[in-house]
């Protein structure tokens, strides 16, 4: 957890405060947050193997680039 310790407590501190969020929005307000960012690649191995987040269901509508993709939705999970 050494390396994205920083990138885990901001992901944390965002879904906290807006409860769900897809990994397009989560991946923007890190960028936005960070001078250094992180990939789509790293954000969905945080968000994937730290047990504080949990996915809640799919995104069918979001347009990346043109394309419609399917994201998943996060949100924290309850204790």
């Amino acid at each position: 957890m050494g390396r994205t310790q920083r990138l885990r407590q901001e992901i944390s501190t965002y879904l906290s405060e807006v409860g769900e969020a897809n990994t397009t929005d989560i991946l923007d307000h890190v960028n936005k947050r960070f001078r250094w960012g992180a990939t789509m690649n790293q954000l969905g191995n945080v968000l994937a193997r730290d047990r504080r987040f949990v996915k809640v269901g799919f995104d069918e509508g979001t347009d990346i680039g043109g394309f419609r993709m399917r994201v998943c939705v996060w949100s924290i999970a309850s204790a």
